[in-house]
């Protein structure tokens, strides 16, 4: 997992939402732009979910991509939007 306050979305990859047992994602009805500046589609949105930070639950939406879409050296990207939900400064 990795946090980034310069990232607009949480990504969750493919192969880990299967893994985690995670519902469908719905569809999205937009393009993303990645950090290499290439654009690529969701496969879905998942919203309202259910993430534990130290016993606390919050709930976030993630954006879902292909496992080949980018060479993830992580799973997961937590971005500003978790960033604000638990309300964590990073310096």
């Amino acid at each position: 997992m990795l946090l980034d306050g310069g990232s607009r979305v949480n990504i969750i990859i493919e192969q880990l939402r299967l893994r985690l047992g995670l519902p469908k994602p719905k569809p999205a009805t937009y393009n993303l732009k990645l950090t290499n500046q290439t654009t690529t589609k969701p496969m879905g949105l998942i919203r309202d979910l259910n993430i534990h930070s130290h016993d606390i639950p919050y709930i976030t939406m993630f954006i879902v991509l292909h496992n080949s879409v980018i060479d993830f050296c992580y799973s997961m990207l937590l971005g500003r939007p978790w960033l604000g939900d638990v309300k964590l400064a990073q310096d």
